[in-house]
């Protein structure tokens, strides 16, 4: 990337700098479920502080409407962000508001503060460029320089992410350059053979990397429920398994024109309900039962799809192969990502669910070459497409 890092803003003893962090971390209640995106945060947020910046962070969590929603405040967040961190995380309960300019205006060198949910208003999210303008100049008015560091939302052209690097000095984390550096050499020159690994709920989330990657990777191996509306295109009854009918025209011709390079299962787990108490049965492609629905590739797919693994240089995998959040149907997921960690190469989890799916599986962290810490990101990243938080940091 053309673009500074934080080691290219000269001196921060004493200035303030607002960092666009990826706190978006799952929630039971109050209690944070999954802290990966923190943990990954922590980094450029602590380099900073030991810099001397007085350090703003600014995130979102969930998608409220553009309004407080107690249900996603960052309180949480600022609790375990500062056990991380080792220090007191100052919490402004507002964005731009009264507690946010005292908590600015409060810290000291070295000190970090954490604004409330920036998506507890409207004018984050807007289409209008004025709109989100005006809230960004509100934002850059807590700073003397930015720095990009929240990679899950860099495909959004949000008022925090990429009208505020347009009114300061700006930088990129040390996340950021690592997601992008990660993504180039899957897209620039991958080692070969280069597997793509896509499972996930629905076909069309993954239209546009599918397309573009047809002609890089030397194999797909799809799975999760997107896998279904595959198999009906080849004339299987997929019984009552997720199916998007308006899709099976175009998958034909990503059949067609692929040929063996898309791996598709050749067992499924059928079961009765969306449910760990139902019944369910690992049957072929070609005998799932008219009243269950497919919830996982099976035993033989899992082989299968950890075989062509094995001998692949780069893989990239985004989407689980099963509701993984259920143990019974959770074994494909967990086939693939051992076969990650076993890969004589660059092995990436594409953030998202896969990334929430290895953790709770257990696996550890550092047994894979890069989770990512953003899904949509890193697909849209994948198809081509301009990353307006990327682009902008390069003007």
């Amino acid at each position: 990337m053309t673009v500074a890092s934080i080691d290219d803003l000269g001196d921060l003893r004493g200035k303030r700098v607002l960092v666009r962090s990826d706190l978006n971390v799952p929630l039971d209640g109050d209690k944070i479920t999954d802290d990966g995106r923190i943990r990954a945060s922590v980094p450029t947020i602590r380099a900073l502080s030991h810099k001397g910046a007085r350090v703003v962070v600014t995130a979102h969590l969930g998608r409220p409407k553009g309004e407080p929603d107690p249900r996603y405040s960052l309180g949480p967040v600022a609790g375990r962000l500062s056990e991380l961190l080792g220090a007191p995380v100052a919490f402004a309960t507002d964005l731009v508001g009264e507690s946010a300019q005292a908590t600015v205006d409060g810290l000291q060198d070295g000190q970090v503060a954490l604004l409330e949910n920036v998506r507890f208003d409207a004018r984050e999210t807007s289409k209008d460029d004025a709109e989100r303008g005006a809230l960004a100049d509100e934002l850059a008015a807590f700073a003397d320089a930015f720095v990009s560091d929240g990679f899950g939302a860099v495909h959004r052209k949000h008022a925090s992410v990429y009208d505020v690097a347009r009114r300061l000095p700006h930088a990129a984390g040390g996340l950021v350059l690592a997601e992008v550096d990660v993504l180039r050499r899957l897209t620039e020159d991958p080692e070969r053979p280069y597997a793509v690994v896509l499972g996930g709920a629905k076909v069309s989330d993954k239209l546009g990397v599918i397309e573009n990657l047809l002609g890089k990777a030397d194999m797909l191996l799809i799975g999760g429920g997107m896998v279904f509306t595959f198999l009906a295109a080849q004339g299987h009854e997929i019984g009552k398994s997720l199916l998007e009918a308006d899709q099976i025209e175009t998958v034909k011709g990503y059949l067609a024109q692929a040929g063996d390079r898309i791996v598709l299962p050749v067992d499924v787990v059928a079961a009765t309900a969306v449910s760990g108490d139902a019944d369910h049965d690992v049957v072929s492609v070609d005998s799932i039962p008219a009243d269950r629905l497919g919830l996982d590739i099976g035993p033989e797919s899992a082989r299968l799809f950890a075989d062509r693994l094995a001998g692949a240089r780069t893989i990239f995998w985004n989407g689980p192969m099963g509701v993984s959040e259920i143990p019974a149907f959770a074994e494909g997921t967990r086939a693939v990502a051992d076969a990650l960690t076993k890969v004589d190469g660059l092995s990436v989890v594409g953030g998202g669910d896969s990334a929430a799916a290895v953790r709770s599986l257990g696996f550890a962290e550092d047994a894979f070459g890069h989770i990512s810490t953003g899904g949509g990101a890193s697909l849209e990243y994948l198809e081509g497409k301009t990353l307006p938080g990327i682009a902008v940091l390069e003007d």
